[in-house]
């Protein structure tokens, strides 16, 4: 029996290959799994023409997953630090990247991206269309947005941030109810601007159809973008962004009637006690769909440390319904990030989503922490670097500073209260002195 993507196997009672792997993977029935996919509460973003991918799932009762984002831009176009990028990334375990290329080699850049990624790659096309076209955005035509689409999904993206959820009238209600910070996301802006310069619709919601065409074809799972996210605390939960969520369930509807893949995109800033509220809301309104957020950021003063700000957020929030996070580097609202930047957002954001893995009872995850713990009572202190999210750290501040007596650290030496429990309890003498 044939099928063109995972949900059309899925409803047609196929368990695809893809399937068994992320079922192996996650410890989960296989008739379960496909069900859920079928249902639209889980996705498996797997291009056909990516031949390099280790397939994961993202949505209910599976683990929390975490997104990268790089690329390259005009002011920092350094190609091969880019890919240096991709490399630690995967070496860290990121389970998606997401190229946000806007200048230059961008093709060749995505390319080498499925070439050589085991992991899911995402994109934002109305990114690429101003450095493609080489022209100004009110110039570019509602066909050729869909062409750039449509390479990106020939090139073997697995998924697309498309921000067809800010249409005329959305954009009306933003511009008549006013925000602080007005629209922060990049691509909403974008379309924002080429409405108003062209006077012309939406094209990815005017042709909506068009762009299912293309993701059916390839099995892109379309990841609806939350062009009116708020940018600010002051504006999370406000009209534009609730009317724009309530225009996104219609468009999720719209693409499972063609057996396409969805995710929804979520809220950037918001105070922590409006977090569990909202994924309650964006479950509820986009039918089940997988939530994909970008932290929340709980504050707006703490930039430098917005790593730590995100991942406040994105434990709440994954730990009440959100599937996947986006992480956030210290370097947000800065610059580009560095490589160090890169991997402390990565760090961050995977301990957020274990945190909230923890919450939700998802298999294996309070088993890595007794191992953790059965390593730090038995003062096994190569156990525990293995164990750790990230075990370079934690081994460059052993090795920084060596206590006098291996079983303890500089800051307790022999008064270590796990040192001494263990002597006690074994009926020796702890030897303070």
């Amino acid at each position: 029996m044939s099928y063109t993507t995972q949900m059309e196997a899925a409803r047609k009672g196929i368990i695809t290959n893809e399937m068994k792997i992320v079922a192996e993977k996650e410890g989960k029935n296989l008739e379960e799994l496909r069900d859920l996919i079928a249902q639209g509460k889980i996705v498996i973003p797997a291009n056909k023409n990516h031949k390099s991918i280790d397939p994961e799932g993202i949505g209910q009762g599976l683990r929390t997953k975490i997104n990268v984002n790089l690329g390259i831009s005009k002011d920092c176009c350094n190609f091969d630090l880019e890919l240096e990028k991709v490399r630690k990334a995967l070496e860290l375990k990121a389970e998606a990247i997401m190229d946000l290329s806007s200048y230059g080699k961008t093709r060749e850049f995505r390319q080498k991206l499925v070439e050589i990624s085991p992991a899911m790659l995402g994109t934002v096309p109305i990114y690429d269309a101003v450095g493609f076209y080489d022209k100004e955005l009110s110039s570019i035509t509602a066909q050729e947005f869909l062409d750039v689409v449509e390479e990106h999904a020939k090139d073997g993206v697995d998924f697309m941030t498309i921000h067809a959820g800010i249409n005329r009238a959305t954009a009306e209600r933003f511009k008549k109810n006013g925000r602080l910070t007005n629209i922060v996301s990049r691509g909403g802006s974008l379309l924002f601007a080429w409405m108003e310069l062209t006077g012309n619709e939406n094209p990815f919601y005017e042709y909506y159809d068009k762009v299912l065409d293309i993701f059916e074809k390839y099995d892109v799972t379309i990841s609806l973008g939350d062009a009116c996210r708020p940018g600010s605390i002051h504006d999370a939960t406000d009209a534009s962004q609730i009317e724009e969520l309530i225009v996104l369930g219609e468009l999720t509807k719209k693409a499972w009637e063609r057996n396409v893949q969805v995710m929804i995109e979520g809220p950037g800033h918001m105070a922590i006690n409006e977090i569990a509220a909202n994924m309650v809301l964006e479950k509820r309104l986009c039918h089940g769909a997988p939530f994909y957020v970008l932290g929340p950021l709980v504050t707006d003063v703490a930039p430098g440390y917005d790593h730590i700000t995100s991942a406040i957020g994105g434990a709440i929030a994954a730990a009440n319904g959100a599937d996947f996070l986006c992480y956030v580097t210290p370097a947000e609202h800065l610059r580009l990030p560095d490589l160090e930047d890169m991997k402390e957002g990565i760090i961050a954001s995977k301990i957020a989503a274990h945190a909230a893995d923890i919450a939700k009872g998802i298999r294996g995850a309070r088993e890595w922490d007794y191992k953790m713990s059965v390593a730090r009572k038995n003062l096994d202190w190569n156990g525990m670097f293995e164990l750790a999210i990230d075990s370079e750290k934690p081994r460059k501040y052993r090795e920084s500073s060596m206590p006098e007596h291996e079983d303890s650290c500089t800051m307790c030496g022999k008064m270590c209260a796990v040192r001494n429990m263990n002597k006690v309890l074994k009926g020796e003498d702890i030897n303070i002195l």
